[in-house]
């Protein structure tokens, strides 16, 4: 076991970075914060490099870490590389899965285009999860799935789901030539979602929070999908309107 004291040790600083997309994607690893998370990382042990505990953190003794580097740090430390306002003081350097096939495999896609807010996509990652969809294709412009605070909203889902990053246009072809259905989310040409009947292949887009699912891609859906609203609000969370939908389509 390794012990670092000094906030200046050149290791600190690397921790430190990974909190930026830049870093995570020039070292392709990232940092997962909280006993929960790093418990959840064990189950997928290779893609652990090393935990990092504090000084007011003990690791559960049901935890088998005999193979796994661990270092100690100063509770001073654990603030610097953490991301929330009040640290658990345990975390996991990870390596990032890398896609080893640009097939789409499954029957059931949630493609998101631009979603940017960390919150919603962590939880449609986890909702997603719950569902019991078998990939989750990212779009341009939709935020990095290894974001801090995209993993905690993901509760350790990323771990379970199948991710691609990429271009949407060129995807929805390919999930097309499958037979796969694809159904975009829009009030403007849509119908009620409740209209579909829904088959064991599908493909649901949700888009950006302000803008929703971009006009290029909306042309090449089957069908254009709306939640009906019947109290006063304007619009749903996506994150609250994907739940629904894959819910919806996977009944």
């Amino acid at each position: 076991m390794k012990y670092i004291q000094s906030i200046q040790n050149p290791q600190i600083k690397q921790w430190k970075k990974l909190l930026t997309k830049k870093e995570r994607e020039k070292t392709n690893t990232y940092i997962l914060e909280g006993f929960h998370l790093v418990e959840e990382a064990l189950h997928y042990r290779d893609d652990i490099i090393e935990i990092i505990v504090s000084e007011e953190a003990d690791l559960p003794a049901y935890w088998d870490v005999s193979d796994i580097s661990i270092t100690r740090v100063t509770p001073e430390i654990s603030r610097i590389i953490s991301d929330t306002e009040t640290t658990q003081g345990i975390f996991a350097i990870c390596q990032i899965r890398n896609a080893t096939t640009k097939d789409l495999t499954g029957k059931s896609y949630l493609l998101l285009d631009g979603v940017q807010d960390p919150g919603n996509l962590g939880t449609m990652i986890r909702t997603a999860d719950a569902a019991g969809i078998d990939m989750i294709l990212l779009g341009k412009g939709t935020a990095d799935i290894y974001n801090p605070k995209v993993l905690r909203s993901a509760q350790g889902s990323h771990f379970h789901v199948e991710f691609l990053s990429g271009n949407l246009q060129e995807w929805i072809p390919k999930l097309k030539a499958a037979n796969v259905p694809i159904y975009g989310t829009a009030l403007e040409n849509g119908i009620p979602y409740k209209e579909v009947q829904p088959e064991p292949s599908f493909a649901l887009i949700l888009g950006n929070e302000g803008n929703g699912v971009s006009k290029e891609v909306l042309s090449l859906t089957d069908k254009n999908l709306y939640i009906p609203i019947f109290g006063k609000s304007e619009s749903l969370n996506v994150a609250v309107a994907a739940g629904i939908l894959m819910y919806y389509f996977k009944n």
